[in-house]
């Protein structure tokens, strides 16, 4: 390479930051694609609930989706700002994720008060809490994949931690449509299994962030 050639490479100025726009860009179609890609998973693996129809039409239907929905948004939130260099995630989207999750235990709570206490550990547990966080979990994977191609492009810096806030959004999506199989309505049983599945995702997330968010 001659020297001027040289000189005018180093000069030139680093390729900005991808805008607002083509954040937007690309954080859709991860969300889309994560979202069609678990539900996919969950359909040819578990299938529909049967009476789906029927149950869509209670109000506890809708509350436990919109349980994940909640945390999915705040999670989502988190990502977008820990996917920015230099950016602070602040308290108040910190808070946020916490409130859905604050708000579950508190129905959950009142829903265990109303029945004796032999029935409590019933609700908790339901018929298939040995199941659900790892479906969850694995629903979640090609979540993951498609959340982390997009938090890639942004150029994160803390690594781990955007790993872990990008799993929880991917584990967030899998609960939302492992809600059209699961038999469970009950809050005291989704309120704890559902966030366990997340939380599983959020920690494959972070132990992969180090490794796939590279830069």
């Amino acid at each position: 390479m001659k020297t001027d050639d040289l000189i005018d490479f180093l000069a030139r100025e680093p390729a900005p930051p991808p805008g607002r726009q083509t954040e937007r860009r690309r954080f859709s179609a991860g969300i889309l694609a994560g979202l069609a890609a678990s539900s996919l998973l969950m359909v040819g693996l578990l299938g529909l609930r049967p009476d789906l129809t029927q149950v869509s039409h209670t109000p506890m239907f809708w509350v436990r989706l919109a349980f994940p929905s909640a945390v999915g948004v705040a999670a989502l939130l988190i990502t977008l700002r820990l996917s920015r260099p230099g950016t602070r995630v602040g308290g108040s989207r910190w808070a946020g994720l916490g409130l859905p999750i604050l708000l579950a235990w508190v129905l959950a709570g009142v829903v265990i008060a109303q029945v004796p206490g032999d029935a409590r550990g019933a609700l908790v547990l339901g018929h298939t809490w040995k199941v659900c966080s790892t479906l969850i979990a694995m629903l979640s994977l090609p979540s993951i994949v498609a959340v982390f191609w997009a938090v890639r492009g942004m150029a994160p810096v803390h690594l781990r931690l955007a790993g872990a806030a990008a799993g929880l959004l991917a584990g967030a999506m899998a609960a939302i449509t492992y809600c059209l199989h699961c038999p469970e309505i009950a809050p005291p049983f989704w309120s704890v299994w559902y966030l366990l599945g997340m939380l599983i995702a959020g920690g494959l997330g972070a132990l992969a962030g180090p490794r796939w968010l590279r830069w």
